[in-house]
């Protein structure tokens, strides 16, 4: 009598599991390789791209997109500055609350982590009054770099929750060798804790940082001058009023593929780091 696991090898299942995994491949690959072509065309080929040739194929979107008075540029830097300071800001809260709330035992801690966790609940939209408020008093609004603030709404609850579960699963037996041998909390944490951490930190780092390149409608709200806007509002007025049969479509590609090509480059350097962060503490034993 066949078992599960024999049938689940036999040529069928693997030809089936296969098809599907190249389903899933297209649908994921696909339209990132249509922003690619179609940012390759100009002209007439955008109107209908399959009559579009290899012939007919130039790089002439891309360095539009940094032409006389683009300021395109100027948003690929501010979003690489914004959200490298959200990184390393929520990376530093949250291992340090982690610490604290993994850690050490105190009245009202499962509270805390329920508060923390309700706060990353909220939509954008029921806190863009208050945050704008908050924003002017504090003089960041129209300030690119004062959009850390209000990215850390999203981004600092999950790093918390996140290396909160990981920090309670390090064997205690660690923290007590290095208590014995007279190292502060701070040393344990640094010295014993973050080495073991480097794989889910890359992990964390990576999602707030995706978080923070591609969020919209703060950085819509709270920044309205050129030279300070994000990528993903940048993105959103080229072409300025014009209608959908009048949009720059090819500059449009050409912006949208730049953009993910830094995502796409920090997930192939990282993908190790990635893959043993996110199955850390899976099987324990």
């Amino acid at each position: 009598m066949k078992t599960l696991r024999d049938s689940i090898r036999s040529p069928f299942w693997r030809a089936a599991f296969r098809l599907y995994v190249a389903l899933v491949v297209a649908v994921a690959v696909l339209p990132f390789c249509y922003a690619v072509f179609s940012s390759l065309l100009t002209g007439s080929a955008l109107a209908d791209v399959r009559d579009a040739t290899l012939a007919g194929l130039s790089f002439a979107n891309y360095p539009a997109l940094f032409g006389s008075g683009q300021y395109f540029g100027h948003s690929i830097l501010n979003s690489l500055m914004v959200a490298s300071a959200v990184v390393a800001a929520s990376l530093l809260l949250g291992v340090t609350a982690a610490y604290a709330l993994g850690r050490i035992e105190f009245r009202g801690r499962g509270l805390l982590l329920m508060a923390i966790l309700a706060v990353s609940m909220f939509p954008q939209v029921a806190v863009l009054a208050g945050m704008y408020e908050v924003m002017r008093v504090l003089g960041l609004y129209n300030k690119a770099l004062g959009l850390v603030l209000p990215y850390m709404l999203f981004t600092l609850p999950f790093t918390v929750w996140v290396l909160t579960t990981f920090m309670r699963e390090l064997p205690k037996e660690l923290e007590e060798a290095a208590i014995m041998d007279g190292c502060s909390p701070w040393r344990v944490l640094v010295d014993v804790f973050m080495p073991l951490l480097w794989p889910v930190l890359v992990s964390v780092g990576l999602l707030a940082f995706v978080a923070a390149w591609n969020e919209f409608l703060f950085a819509l709200t709270f920044v309205n001058q050129d030279t300070g806007r994000t990528v993903p509002v940048a993105i959103s007025l080229i072409g300025g009023g014009a209608t959908s049969h009048e949009l720059p479509w090819g500059k449009l590609m050409a912006a949208s593929v730049l953009v993910t090509l830094p995502l796409v480059a920090l997930v192939m350097v990282f993908q190790r780091k990635i893959v043993s962060g996110l199955t850390a503490g899976a099987v324990k034993g």
